[in-house]
């Protein structure tokens, strides 16, 4: 700003003035300079200031040399400099500087001449220091409103995670032990105590993380032989429609397999019959399977809320793996069960 001023004030200065409008103007350049310098590299802000006092103090006192008094060159560098002050030094500092400049202007144009200059500048360096401690303090209030939203994110990102860990483990639960306990308490005369415990020992693998989960590996997986392990341990006749080398994501892998897993539980303890059709569809990166039975059907909407077989371990985790889960069912129709990953 002061080069533009100064380089306005340049073209007013008579012809016979020009070497010291030229040396004016070289002493503002240097003065540009070490502001620069100062600005950057948060050093010599003194000398910063000296400079500063120093070319005002020079083009008030040669006022009357180039171009008569007042000048505005003076006048709009004066002021200018003392509005800067009040942003980049405290009142401590910037009232004396103030001051001296000032007075080094009566000096040269006279105090009935100067009177419209210093109230001038004392309405603007007002303004200036009141500008800037409203600034301030507003952006103290924004920093500390930052800071309270910060740890209210954080807080709610925690709660979020304890919340999903808190409804995996839940699912997990109803995916293992219930449907352990309901086989026996169902099928308790039919069952085998051999086969009970090793429904008991592998609920313990995965309730205690031993088969492995969303801490494990992502690595490629092949979802034919995932899902296949499924439906050979279904007692359902399951009928397979899928074609080979599909690969997924463990992670992925894994809640297809246990949203499966629970569909064909559903539908071996609800739908009173004993087939199911599972199918897998590849478009492009995208990857549809689909649980269907002709069973007696029911109507999602009045499932109870207390209930986590659908909600908890078909769409949750469906969703929790970047996929969507849809269960389509009416009394008497049968259940479909499609759950999509879009891949990527």
């Amino acid at each position: 700003m002061l080069l533009l001023i100064s380089a306005i004030g340049l073209l007013a200065v008579p012809d016979d003035a020009l070497p010291l409008g030229f040396a004016l103007f070289g002493l503002v350049v240097v003065g540009a300079a070490v502001d620069c310098w100062a600005g950057f590299s948060e050093r010599a802000t003194p000398l910063a200031l000296t400079f500063a006092v120093a070319r005002v103090a020079a083009i008030c006192v040669t006022q009357q040399w180039t171009g008569g008094q007042p000048h505005q060159w003076a006048l709009n560098t004066m002021t200018t400099t003392a509005i800067t002050l009040q942003w980049d030094w405290p009142p401590k500092v910037s009232l004396p500087v103030t001051a001296g400049l000032l007075a080094a202007d009566f000096a040269v144009v006279g105090v009935d001449e100067g009177n419209a200059v210093g109230l001038r500048l004392l309405v603007e360096c007002v303004m200036a220091r009141l500008a800037f401690v409203l600034l301030r303090q507003a952006s103290r209030r924004v920093d500390v409103l930052r800071a309270r939203q910060a740890v209210l994110t954080r807080a709610e990102a925690v709660a979020v995670a304890r919340h999903w860990q808190e409804r995996e483990f839940l699912a997990l639960l109803h995916d293992t032990a219930s449907a352990t306990f309901l086989l026996v308490s169902t099928h308790g005369q039919n069952t085998h105590p051999a086969q009970v415990a090793e429904y008991a020992r592998h609920d313990l693998a995965v309730l205690t993380g031993a088969t492995g989960g969303q801490n494990s590996q992502d690595s490629p997986v092949d979802l034919n032989g995932a899902l296949r392990s499924v439906v050979d341990r279904s007692p359902l006749c399951v009928d397979v429609h899928w074609r080979k080398g599909t690969v997924v994501p463990a992670s992925v892998a894994l809640a297809l397999v246990r949203a499966v897993r629970e569909a064909l539980a559903n539908v071996e303890r609800h739908a009173g019959v004993r087939n199911a059709t599972l199918s897998i569809q590849v478009e492009e990166d995208r990857v549809v399977v689909t649980v269907d039975d002709a069973g007696v059907g029911f109507c999602p909407g009045e499932v109870p809320h207390s209930r986590r077989g659908i909600r908890g371990s078909v769409v949750e985790r469906m969703t929790a793996a970047g996929g969507s889960a849809v269960v389509t069912s009416r009394p008497g129709a049968g259940t479909s069960v499609r759950l999509v990953w879009p891949g990527g």
